[in-house]
């Protein structure tokens, strides 16, 4: 018998993740099934099994390399030196996270946030989910307020904040602009960029309110 080459193997479970993610994406975790996903994937069941045994370890490994997307991408941008301010690097992120799978076919530039979105709703119910979510979050809220000290030093943000408090302000504008993608489309990642540029921006030159 012919060996299957690691790059055969890989293809292999690409092809069943990326078929999962759309069933996914689609019809959401709960009312997608195995058989979904073989006919999805157009393979066979035993082809499937051979890789993941159950829909929940689907969800895990997807979930996982959602994570991993997300945090390559904020390293890559804050290995520029200088790092781009809050706002174009909040954008360039994104944008490369939803340009990750738009070459895909029969791709939604809705798929990815839709999955996110189920990713977060289902650490209510699942603990391992919940753990990698942890970590993730963890991972990339330390590296922000490496951010956030960097910016302070370059003199773009005032130092009686708590860098936490930055930082988990900006990941939540992200998480918010991913969670309106999810439920309504059509929105620009250059969008949320001039949103945060004009807040950045208020200071004394803005007439006082009244």
């Amino acid at each position: 018998m012919a060996r299957v080459s690691q790059a055969h193997l890989d293809a292999r479970r690409r092809q069943i993740l990326d078929g999962a993610t759309r069933c996914f994406a689609r019809n959401g975790f709960h009312a997608t099934s195995m058989q979904d996903v073989l006919k999805e994937a157009d393979l066979s069941a035993g082809a499937v099994y051979r890789y993941f045994r159950s829909k929940e370890e689907l969800i895990v490994a997807i979930a996982e390399e959602t994570f991993a997307l997300i945090r390559d991408a904020f390293e890559a941008a804050a290995e520029q030196d200088p790092p781009p301010g809050p706002d174009v690097l909040i954008s360039n992120v994104l944008g490369t996270i939803l340009d990750a799978r738009a070459g895909e076919p029969g791709a939604d530039p809705r798929d990815l946030p839709r999955l996110m979105l189920q990713v977060w709703t289902e650490t209510l119910r699942n603990e391992d989910l919940a753990g990698l979510l942890r970590r993730g979050y963890e991972e990339i809220s330390g590296a922000w307020v490496e951010l956030v000290e960097s910016y302070r030093e370059a003199g773009m943000l005032r130092s009686d904040v708590a860098a936490e408090h930055i930082a988990r302000t900006l990941i939540a504008a992200a998480q918010g602009y991913i969670t309106q993608q999810a439920l309504f489309g059509g929105i620009d990642p250059g969008m949320l960029r001039d949103g945060l540029r004009g807040l950045m921006s208020m200071g004394g030159s803005a007439p006082a309110r009244r």
